[in-house]
């Protein structure tokens, strides 16, 4: 399968040009970084010191799903749109893990979704999609009359939004096991004053160092406590998921797609 990766000069970027390159039956096909980025015309592997002959970075992203059956991007909200538009025309597969998006942003996606394959989350790890699913049912057994429920994410020192785009993946499958939407029971504590309201989802939010990403759920009632959590320990875990989700993707029809789907969750 022909892989492009958008993003190539960030830090997903790099980590997915490694994975592609290890990954039987992928083929590393192209790469682009933002337009004016002077690594433009170079090797893709120069990113990453390692040789890949005639595969080039581009700045022009129609270039970039023009070679590829499939584009995994990690990149910014506003480049993503774009590239949900592109795959759209050309329909193509794209593989998109940006973090920052937003309910508009998804909403825009889905419209492009359907000419496209799009496969989307701001979470690729399959550990992370199996949580999701505990999550949800965990709350849907421990009601809001009898238990809180609380997100404590942290990341490192460079991390833009917050909460994470997994914190609040997290809050929306425990909002979805009680049949409420997230942005029904969210609770901001630093613009909040008083007690806790019941059936009110909190988050906490922590930044520093290299923390590449921790997310632990607590259920809290008056006499006990469950605490699910996930730690993640490389980059790489994003990277598999994100390249199984475009093998997985391969066969399906134009249509919006989460990892949840990909693993059967």
């Amino acid at each position: 399968m022909k892989i492009g990766i958008a993003g190539c000069a960030g830090r997903m970027g790099k980590v997915l040009i490694k994975k592609t390159l290890a990954t039987q039956g992928a083929i590393l096909a192209a790469g682009s970084v933002r337009q004016g980025n002077r690594m433009a015309g170079q090797e893709v592997g120069s990113c990453v010191n390692i040789p890949t002959p005639n595969v080039l970075l581009t700045d022009n992203p129609v270039m970039l799903f023009e070679q590829c059956d499939a584009v995994i991007d990690f990149t910014t909200p506003d480049y993503s749109y774009i590239l949900a538009e592109i795959a759209a025309k050309q329909r193509k597969i794209l593989i998109c893990g940006t973090t920052a998006l937003k309910e508009e942003g998804i909403s825009l996606l889905r419209k492009q979704a359907k000419k496209a394959t799009i496969v989307c989350s701001p979470n690729m790890s399959i550990g992370v999609n199996i949580l999701l699913g505990l999550v949800e049912k965990m709350a849907s057994i421990l009601g809001p009359e009898e238990c809180d429920i609380e997100i404590d994410e942290m990341h490192h020192r460079f991390k833009i939004d917050s909460p994470s785009g997994t914190a609040l993946m997290l809050g929306s499958a425990a909002a979805r096991g009680r049949g409420v939407t997230l942005s029904e029971v969210q609770t901001d504590y630093h613009n909040h004053l008083g007690a806790r309201k019941q059936g009110s989802i909190g988050f906490s939010v922590r930044r520093g160092g290299d923390v590449i990403g921790d997310h632990t759920v607590t259920f809290a009632t008056q006499e006990e406590r469950v605490e699910v959590s996930h730690k993640s320990a490389s980059r790489d875990i994003y990277a598999s998921g994100a390249i199984r989700a475009a093998f997985w993707a391969r066969d399906k029809p134009a249509g919006f797609y989460t990892m949840r789907d990909v693993i059967g969750v």
